[in-house]
């Protein structure tokens, strides 16, 4: 509210001046600064705020299209990157059924009004467990970030240790996500990866191992895109001091490679995004956790659980919370971790998909997307000077192209690529500063023959360039 002439400001709630002296009136405060008394003085902000003048509801949308109009989207450019937020197609019946009305919001509901709601989500559930090969699903957290590092800290209960295990080859974003959660409970220590395969190293892997590991936790695939194979012997060695398996996993490759629960995991998690939700520039994320029907691991769940049991009418079914006393909800702050509103949107989505696509559907998206990113390497790794992928090991849908050799930087065949309308992969060299001059690209079901081969040729005309500069004599050394 303008203090000189005391106008509502139309976008901002309770500005105008007789509802707000009626609110003070009510609380027993003279004026809206008696609302701060509790914070110190010299953090008051003491100049007038710049709040532009309100304007018309079409002068808004009009001013706020001009400044997305800015972004440049995956339509209008090619795209290989991943990385943690992936381009693969979403079928009409995810938007369809994800906007009703009934179901837009991200909360799961209450027991008194969200029936339809819970069943939806306990499907969605059902759905996941079995693509997972566990029990147990969560209505879901916010991103893989968050369903790992609650993974973690659940293991640490579980157990009553105070260390987990990770790989160096993890997401550095998703690993400060982890670390803040952990701290300062649980110490996180990295464990090396052999330099040709990418694999955990199992020696340093059993140095680090102890009486003090909770968890032993990895990916597969990796987020550098190869295949972890040393599942089952990772997971011998974790049981062998007690401590608990945890995978994450890309739910979209479970139509060809074996759930985690078959190499020994004890709790799988993850990222939905794959499942039916658009990249939305970076946003759609949704993490899930799974475990076995375990009461020692089950109870120490923070997030919501929907189960079904019969009625007073045989032949009916209700939906409802499994285990509610564990939750926050009714702890409250003691409460083994904050559980509010969450992505409960994105399971029902998900749920959406898996129905859709089924057992068959899944294979047939595995399938897809491993042939096209093997046929991108296989053009890739023509190129003179160009390695992919960078790890001699199996890759799903992203791999490592390493560009070292070639005169080139990512930053500047990145930059060749964008001026070409292509958004190629993701620069690891602050990321990974060993590998190089490495770059991590994405083939999903969407690529084409044609979206590979313009990707190819594009780079192989950057590299080109460098050539025609260095017989000019003006390619300037790196």
């Amino acid at each position: 509210m303008n203090k000189q002439n005391k106008v509502a400001h139309p976008y901002i709630p309770n500005t105008v001046p007789q509802v707000q002296a009626e609110m003070l009136r009510e609380i027993g405060a003279q004026t809206l600064d008696e609302l701060f008394d509790g914070i110190p003085e010299e953090l008051h902000y003491k100049k007038v705020m710049n709040i532009p003048k309100a304007l018309s509801e079409y002068e808004l949308r009009r001013y706020m299209e001009g400044i997305l109009e800015k972004n440049i989207n995956t339509k209008e450019y090619l795209n290989f990157l991943g990385a943690g937020c992936w381009n693969h197609y979403v079928p009409a019946v995810c938007d369809e059924v994800n906007q009703r009305a009934e179901f837009l919001t991200a909360y799961a509901g209450d027991p008194y009004e969200d029936h339809g709601r819970y069943q939806a989500l306990f499907e969605y559930q059902s759905l996941m467990a079995e693509l997972v090969d566990m029990d147990v699903v969560n209505v879901p957290t916010f991103d893989w970030a968050q369903a790992a590092a609650t993974s973690i800290r659940m293991s640490s209960r579980i157990t009553g240790r105070k260390e987990v295990l990770l790989p160096k080859t993890i997401s550095p974003d998703r690993l400060k996500v982890i670390k803040n959660y952990c701290s300062p409970d649980i110490e996180c220590i990295l464990v090396d990866y052999e330099e040709d395969s990418g694999q955990i190293n199992l020696k340093d892997l059993e140095e680090k191992l102890s009486a003090n590991t909770a968890a032993v936790y990895f990916e597969n695939p990796s987020y550098l895109g190869f295949v972890e194979t040393q599942g089952k012997k990772i997971s011998k060695l974790a049981k062998s001091y007690e401590a608990i398996t945890i995978v994450g996993v890309d739910p979209s490759s479970l139509g060809v490679l074996a759930p985690p629960s078959q190499y020994g995991a004890d709790i799988v998690c993850g990222d939905l995004q794959p499942l039916g939700m658009h990249m939305n520039f970076g946003g759609g994320q949704s993490g899930f956790i799974a475990t076995h029907d375990d009461l020692k691991i089950v109870q120490e769940y923070p997030s919501r659980l929907f189960g079904i049991a019969p009625t007073v009418v045989e032949g009916e079914y209700g939906f409802g919370d499994v285990l509610y006393d564990r939750t926050s909800f009714a702890k409250r702050e003691k409460g083994k971790e904050s559980v509010g509103t969450q992505t409960a949107l994105w399971g029902i989505t998900a749920g959406v998909y898996l129905s859709l696509l089924g057992p068959n559907g899944m294979y047939e998206l595995g399938k897809s997307i491993m042939q096209k990113s093997q046929y991108a390497m296989g053009r890739l790794g023509n190129i003179p000077n160009v390695v992919a992928s960078r790890f001699e090991s199996t890759n799903f849908k992203e791999f490592v192209v390493d560009f070292t050799h070639t005169g080139r930087t990512v930053k500047e065949i990145n930059k060749f690529l964008l001026d070409n309308g292509i958004f190629g992969g993701k620069d690891l060299s602050e990321e990974f500063p060993e590998l190089g001059q490495c770059s991590l690209f994405c083939i999903t079901e969407i690529h084409s023959k044609e979206d590979i081969d313009r990707l190819v040729s594009t780079i192989q005309q950057c590299l080109d360039s460098i050539r025609n500069e260095e017989r000019n004599g003006v390619h300037a050394k790196n």
